[in-house]
């Protein structure tokens, strides 16, 4: 008799999400223009990202990043009870900007009120070397440094919401 297979807590919540998002894209809120899905075999790890914009505002993204390595996906496929399985999750933007002090200091501020002091956001200056006019690319991460299981797949809407509003205010 053969065993039935279970999805994994990636997969079931890379369906979530990615179903989340292409509702808001198909409502015209977002509009899609980037998706990864991988699977790493040197380290047998999976990664899905969606890639999204406001309509109105092409020149912020915003990318959502869902994870799960080695560990978590052989412990819940084992069904190995020393390891509890879960997918990380990261919101990510990419802004450009002109003058760093001065916006990333106004967007660290808007982050905070947004998603409250739990989250601090990790920001990143990408420059273009020898081009002074070209705008730099602010990479805003936040870290929620912890695993999540299937039970956040309801929290999606919420923090694509969050997401959307960061996108909006920028």
């Amino acid at each position: 008799m053969h065993k039935m297979f279970d999805p994994t807590i990636f997969e079931n919540l890379k369906v979530v999400l990615e179903g989340a998002v292409y509702d808001l894209d198909l409502s015209g809120q977002v509009l899609v223009i980037g998706r990864h899905d991988r699977i790493e075999l040197s380290t047998m790890s999976r990664y899905y990202s969606l890639r999204f914009c406001l309509p109105e505002k092409k020149h912020i993204h915003a990318e959502l990043r869902l994870w799960a390595d080695t560990a978590d996906l052989a412990s819940e496929i084992l069904e190995l009870n020393s390891h509890k399985p879960g997918c990380s999750i990261q919101p990510v933007f990419f802004i450009p900007i002109h003058d760093p002090e001065e916006e990333c200091m106004q967007i660290a501020r808007l982050v905070e009120e947004i998603w409250g002091t739990r989250y601090q956001p990790k920001l990143e200056i990408r420059t273009t070397y020898g081009d002074k006019q070209a705008p730099q690319l602010l990479k805003l991460s936040l870290q929620f440094h912890r695993k999540f299981g299937e039970e956040i797949a309801g929290d999606f809407a919420s923090l694509l919401e969050h997401m959307m509003i960061l996108l909006d205010r920028l």
